[in-house]
Order: C-alpha cells, then structure tokens, then sequence
C-alpha cells in the first residue's frame, strides 16, 4: 500500500506532541504509531497497515517508555514519515527482529550492565558476541544474557541488602509498637 503523507496532515503533526497510550482520536492525543497512521491517510491505529509491526512493535515500546512528551516529539516525530511504508515481506520483518534483538542485547543491555562495575564483564561479554542475526546467535546469546541477568539480581540484592535488613528490623518494632497498644 503506497501512501503518501499529505503537506496537511504534517503541518497537523507539527502542532500534535505524542502521548503515551492509546488514544480514541487525534483530538484525544496521539501515539507515535497512531500518528503514522493519521499521516498515511489510514484509519485511526496504533497499528497502521503500512508499517512494519516489527518497527510498530519497537515504537509503541519506546513511545510509552519516554518519560515526557517533549522527549517522545524530539526523538520520535522525526521518524513518522519514514515509517510509512516499511511493511514488507516475512524475511524483512525477521532481519528487523533480530536487529531489534541484537541491539538489545549487545548495545542496550551492557549499557545498563556498566552502571554497577562488578557488572562489567558480563557487559563486555555481551558486547563482543558475534551481531545477532539468527535463531542459532540468538540461542547462544540468551544463555549469556542469563548469566548477566543473574549476576545483575545478585548485585542488586547486595546493593538492597542492607536497606532491606533495616526495614525488616524496622517492621518488627511497630509490630511491637503495635502490639503494646491495647485499649
């Protein structure tokens, strides 16, 4: 299906900042997907038919992760006319997921992971596997990302412990201070 954005519905892009969600109209605010919809021309969706669901997918994801609509506008609404028309075939869209796939695994993931240094090999680790760009890459990817999500919930149960010890104590002096109160 080729459409293409009309100089109207853009210029209405302009005005819009996305939101999170859904939303029943573009007068009721629009995500980044329900707005490719409104600038192809389709009927109103946060899954337009002219657009890859991989990237739908992906977008929808980031869009509500955002934390503010000026982010969502800045990042996001640049990419609204490039998005039309990216629905293709069965192979693209599986090339796309596992772009999305290695992305997440060797670039975004280790970023996090480097925030705790104990954490730093497993994130060099991650960003050495070979690209992800199959089922067999993926299988051995996740047995790493296994590991790094283990050592991170180690870390970070090291991190909490002695906030946790504390409350825990707390909660057993105003089950005491709760218990003393009689009538």
């Amino acid at each position: 299906m080729s459409s293409l954005p009309s100089s109207e519905r853009l210029a209405a892009l302009e005005a819009l900042s996305l939101k999170p969600g859904n939303h029943t109209s573009l007068e009721h605010g629009a995500c980044v997907m329900e707005a490719v919809a409104y600038v192809a021309g389709e009927p109103w969706s946060a899954h337009p038919q002219c657009a890859c669901p991989v990237i739908t997918t992906f977008l929808i994801n980031w869009n509500d992760a955002l934390p503010s609509d000026a982010q969502r506008d800045r990042l996001l609404k640049p990419l609204i006319p490039q998005i039309i028309d990216t629905r293709s075939t069965p192979a693209i869209e599986e090339r796309r997921s596992y772009l999305a796939l290695d992305w997440l695994i060797r670039v975004h993931t280790p970023r996090w992971l480097d925030l705790v240094p104990a954490l730093a090999p497993h994130a060099q680790r991650l960003r050495e596997l070979d690209e992800i760009i199959d089922l067999t890459g993926a299988t051995a990817a996740g047995k790493m990302m296994a590991a790094a999500r283990d050592a991170a919930r180690a870390a970070a149960r090291a991190a909490l412990s002695p906030t946790v010890d504390w409350l825990q104590a707390s909660a057993i002096d105003l089950m005491h201070r709760m218990i003393r109160v009689q009538p």
